[in-house]
């Protein structure tokens, strides 16, 4: 799929009215994507024989999900793919803070695997980040600084890195699925997966955070680093799902853009948020 939009915007260019309805699209596309890959994985698991399934496990989804092992083992595989390909990568600091159960590991009910694959991208960002910026031949590293709270309502992960960060005016693009700052990978078919440049790393975690009633947000400081809060919702967290009818096709017609502001940047920055409202409305309405 990644491969694919690459080639149509080399061949043919897409203008911002387009890239919307191609995201529009996508995001829909992989939340039901994600949700049917749930309800397979999780009847097979559930009803299957041959599954060895986790005691602790309902199927999929684990019960007493442990935050700090997720986060060090996603952190663990992201570093075997940056050793890969520089040699070289951070250290973690980890530090938890568990707000309602005190001095206790900070679990909750979660899908691990959905858990990992954001926190995996979110490493694998940060350490690109953070080996080019210093130089692959540099003696030592800032490390990757980790920050997990467990609140009342949300467990809320912070990602620091020292790469250096990005430009205010590109920040916008960070969850484009045809945007990446990497240069782009070539044709399927090698032996090893690339570190970054399809783009879909970030907006497809931010379609994971919000399956669940999550979210995911990067802010940046140009010339010393980036920051991402990922937030995971505790309790009775309902799945996110995009409804369609004819409504939907509205997004698909092409229109006439009116510049509605002096400074187009400013409309597109209103509407980065137009995804998620949207999805609650029709949830709420149905």
């Amino acid at each position: 799929m990644a491969e694919g939009v690459l080639e149509f915007q080399d061949r043919h260019g897409i203008d911002n009215h387009l890239y919307q309805q191609i995201e529009y699209f996508l995001n829909r596309f992989y939340m039901s994507r994600i949700s049917i890959r749930m309800l397979i994985n999780q009847h097979i698991l559930l009803f299957s024989d041959d599954v060895n399934n986790n005691p602790k496990h309902v199927g999929c989804i684990d019960s007493l999900c442990n935050v700090q092992e997720v986060i060090e083992d996603a952190y663990t595989s992201a570093k075997f793919l940056c050793d890969q390909y520089y040699m070289a990568s951070p250290a973690l600091e980890l530090e938890p803070y568990n707000r309602v159960d005190h001095e206790k590991a900070i679990t909750m009910v979660y899908v691990p695997s959905h858990m990992h694959h954001m926190l995996f991208e979110l490493f694998k960002n940060a350490m690109r980040a953070v080996v080019e910026h210093h130089g692959p031949d540099a003696d030592s590293y800032p490390p990757i600084r980790v920050v997990v709270c467990k609140g009342k309502e949300d467990v809320t992960i912070k990602v620091c890195d020292r790469g250096g960060g990005i430009p205010r005016s590109q920040q916008k693009n960070l969850f484009k699925y045809v945007y990446s700052t990497a240069p782009q990978p070539g044709k399927s078919g090698g032996t090893s997966a690339p570190l970054a440049g399809y783009g879909y790393g970030l907006p497809l975690s931010r379609v994971y955070a919000r399956y669940f009633e999550g979210d995911l947000i990067l802010s940046s400081i140009e010339g010393y680093g980036s920051e991402a809060m990922l937030y995971l919702k505790l309790g009775d967290a309902n799945e996110v799902l995009p409804i369609f009818n004819k409504t939907c096709s509205r997004h698909y017609q092409p229109s006439i853009p009116v510049a509605d502001w002096s400074n187009n940047s400013f409309r597109t920055g209103l509407q980065s948020t137009r995804f998620y409202s949207t999805l609650k409305t029709q949830t709420s309405k149905a």
